[in-house]
């Protein structure tokens, strides 16, 4: 009883889409919901959080064969059928409500507790409905909302994947260099791509040889190690050749 009333409570409303997917709402803040399309796979082995890069107001709407108003050619949004079809429960994380003006989650919200705590509760839900590994996977400015939640998240996820990450300072967020990545106790994956032509996500910083290289940083952990770091620079990933965005 205890577990329906919380559900009754914190979900706001949720609007099937042909398939399986949904747009679903919960109220995580108070005055503030944040919504989520969810595409469950009846045999899935684990739960995708995808993270966009960019300002990150996706505008989930069913009127939309794209379901979002902003976003849908992002590479990493245009590949979940592909995380769906390869045995993943599929989540794409819009931004709150209370971020929906121009500038989204730039400027600070993408590492700020009340962005852990909205992806915490997200996290919650879907922890109700499986007992499946939860992975955050982010995307270029996506990788500061993952990196963040994977340090302070009070339930973390059982691991994270950074794809083209904020690797150079810059004055709409963090970069993964400036975070706290020595507390990351899960296991971490990266991906950058050796073209990738956007400033701030040069692949370079994916290296150890970088001195801005964030897997250095990453290997400075107490339960960190080569085994539970894993990366990649290529040329195709995911079915993408060509820079981030």
């Amino acid at each position: 009883m205890k577990l329906l009333l919380i559900l009754v409570v914190h979900i706001t409303f949720y609007t099937a889409l042909p398939g399986s997917a949904k747009i679903m709402t919960l109220k995580t803040r108070e005055g503030v919901s944040q919504s989520f399309l969810l595409i469950e796979n009846d045999n899935a082995v684990a739960t995708v959080i995808l993270f966009a890069g960019g300002h990150g107001n996706l505008g989930l709407t069913s009127s939309n064969e794209n379901l979002m108003s902003w976003g849908s050619n992002n590479f990493l949004l245009r590949s979940r059928e592909l995380f769906v079809n390869q045995g993943f429960n599929v989540v794409v994380l819009d931004a709150p409500s209370d971020r929906k003006s121009a500038d989204g989650m730039l400027y600070g919200f993408r590492t700020c507790f009340e962005h852990v705590a909205d992806i915490d509760f997200v996290m919650a839900f879907l922890r109700r409905r499986s007992r499946n590994p939860i992975w955050l996977v982010g995307t270029s400015r996506g990788t500061e909302s993952v990196a963040f939640s994977a340090i302070f998240s009070l339930k973390p996820p059982s691991g994270v994947v950074l794809t083209s990450s904020m690797s150079e300072e810059n004055k709409k967020g963090d970069s993964l260099p400036e975070l706290m990545l020595d507390k990351i106790k899960i296991p971490v994956f990266i991906a950058a791509h050796e073209k990738d032509r956007c400033w701030v996500t040069r692949p370079e910083g994916a290296t150890f040889q970088s001195f801005r290289g964030y897997c250095t940083l990453l290997l400075r952990g107490p339960s960190v190690s080569l085994r539970r770091l894993q990366w990649i620079i290529g040329s195709w990933l995911f079915g993408y050749r060509g820079p981030s965005y």
